[in-house]
């Protein structure tokens, strides 16, 4: 019996390493980074010199550059211009989503002008428009209430988009983390920042909305414009639990999220149950698109950029695609890879922007 014992164990051993060497196989390595391709689907690029996207474009990294209506950055005519300069030189490799100003959004004359600016944008090549936070932590109203994105000036430009087809990128208050003390801030990227800024941390300020206020605002919108084609940017501002973004996605079951500037939330979650990160990816992964939020300021060194883009994008990869365990900035504590199986880092590196984004990166719009 020895002999017959001794055949079966190397039969099953050889069984064994068969399964392991396909589960391997099921997940993309770090060597497959520059061979895959990978829409960053949330970047904010303010240079129209070509040497970042050339240098991005040797990485196999597409980009979506979203215009923001945010006084750090440029005006939006220029920020328009520089997309569709970029546009021009990088056809199958850049789109870009339009905005628009919400100063005088009280004015009766603000509503046509904001439409014949849209219309304007669109037909130059924008795939979308973004609204910002600026809705409901900044605009006030003539009797100095803030105004929520919920609010009826909105109403007829977002049934507008929802008509025309116009994916709307919401941008809907800020992370969990801002009305939370410094102490119980779960990334250090938020620690440090509202530390430095104490006048954006909400903890600090509780004549403000509420972080539940502006999530209400959001969804009591996207509930008045069920045929809107709605992108909740950072993870809909639902970072802290991905069960809250599982949450959103089911109440929605046309909207999408993207994860930009909010993975390491993620990471943080899945330090603590990884299987439950991974389950999240698996289950949604047609709702989901990769993004870093990544910003070029103008006159800033396009290659130097690059280089520190790769860093982001690598790191990002590294934690997507394999079971690695590993230190990230954000973090004190090392991180386990979530390993996702092929098809779905297919889905959120590139597939699912492609289908939210139609002919976005197939050419000139």
């Amino acid at each position: 019996m020895r002999p017959l014992l001794s055949s079966l164990a190397v039969l099953l051993s050889g069984a064994v390493l068969s399964s392991a060497h396909a589960a391997d196989q099921s997940s993309y390595t770090m060597a497959d980074y520059t061979r895959v391709v990978k829409i960053d689907a949330h970047m904010h690029l303010h240079d129209a010199a070509p040497a970042f996207m050339a240098a991005a474009k040797r990485q196999n990294v597409k980009v979506l550059t979203i215009n923001v209506d945010y006084p750090d950055f440029p005006p939006l005519d220029d920020q328009q211009r520089v997309a569709i300069a970029l546009k021009k030189q990088f056809p199958q490799d850049l789109a870009w989503a339009a905005s628009f100003s919400v100063d005088g959004s009280d004015k009766p004359e603000w509503l046509a002008a904001t439409r014949k600016r849209v219309a304007a944008s669109m037909q130059a090549g924008a795939v979308g428009v973004k609204v910002w936070k600026n809705i409901g932590m900044s605009l006030r109203d003539k009797n100095q209430h803030l105004v929520m994105i919920d609010d009826a000036r909105f109403a007829p430009l977002f049934e507008d988009f929802a008509r025309q087809g116009i994916p709307l990128l919401g941008h809907q208050g800020e992370p969990h983390n801002c009305w939370l003390p410094l102490e119980k801030m779960t990334v250090n990227n938020d620690r440090e920042y509202f530390k430095a800024h104490p006048q954006y941390h909400m903890y600090k300020h509780p004549e403000m909305p509420s972080w539940e206020a502006q999530m209400a605002a959001r969804d009591r919108m996207v509930a008045a414009h069920p045929k809107l084609r709605f992108i909740g940017v950072h993870l809909a501002s639902l970072e802290r639990n991905v069960d809250e973004v599982a949450a959103f996605l089911d109440k929605f079951p046309t909207a999408m999220v993207d994860i930009a500037a909010r993975i390491g939330q993620v990471q943080y979650q899945s330090q603590k149950d990884r299987e439950r990160v991974r389950r999240f990816f698996i289950k949604y992964q047609d709702r989901i698109m990769y993004g870093s939020d990544l910003a070029q300021a103008p006159g800033q060194d396009g290659a130097a950029m690059a280089h520190e883009a790769e860093e982001v994008w690598r790191m990002h990869w590294r934690y997507f695609n394999t079971a690695e365990t590993f230190k990230v900035d954000d973090l004190d504590k090392p991180i386990q890879g979530l390993a996702l199986p092929r098809q779905v880092v297919d889905k959120l590196y590139h597939g699912n922007a492609e289908r939210t984004f139609p002919g976005a990166w197939g050419g000139k719009q």
